[in-house]
């Protein structure tokens, strides 16, 4: 069985022109490029010191986005309201991991967010609690 074709909602008025191999001595189009600057413009300059967050330290927000902050700031607030890791907060807002460092260590040092290190669990669990388990269960 295959799958349903999706459709445009609006049709386009006139067909895409087709790609044209590159020619010698030119690079092939690419596609939309991101603005560098728009990212300096997020961190600020970078002479701060940043907090040491891993990919998976969990984030937790304690406040609303007060008016002051920046709309990432704010986003992150919003989204933090469950603890979220840095690796999922920087792809729900399409930002470089370093980008959401920087603005971690803003908030942590605002006391508005709080990073934890992740639970942990060990490889094997407990041979006393497992057999108690299975004791009750038995039970039943």
């Amino acid at each position: 069985m295959t799958p349903p074709q999706r459709r445009r909602r609006f049709p386009k008025a006139s067909p895409e022109p087709a790609p044209q191999p590159p020619q010698e001595g030119r690079h092939p189009p690419e596609g939309p490029k991101k603005n560098p600057e728009r990212l300096y413009v997020i961190t600020g300059p970078d002479g701060a010191e940043r907090s040491e967050l891993d990919l998976v330290t969990l984030i937790v927000a304690h406040a609303d986005p007060p008016p002051s902050a920046t709309p990432e700031q704010a986003a992150l607030l919003r989204l933090c309201t469950a603890p979220l890791s840095v690796a999922e907060l920087s792809a729900y807002l399409s930002l470089p991991f370093s980008v959401v460092t920087v603005l971690l260590t803003e908030l942590l040092t605002a006391e508005l967010v709080t990073a934890r290190a992740p639970v942990i669990r060990q490889a094997l669990a407990d041979r006393s609690l497992l057999e108690a388990v299975m004791h009750g269960l038995q039970r039943l």
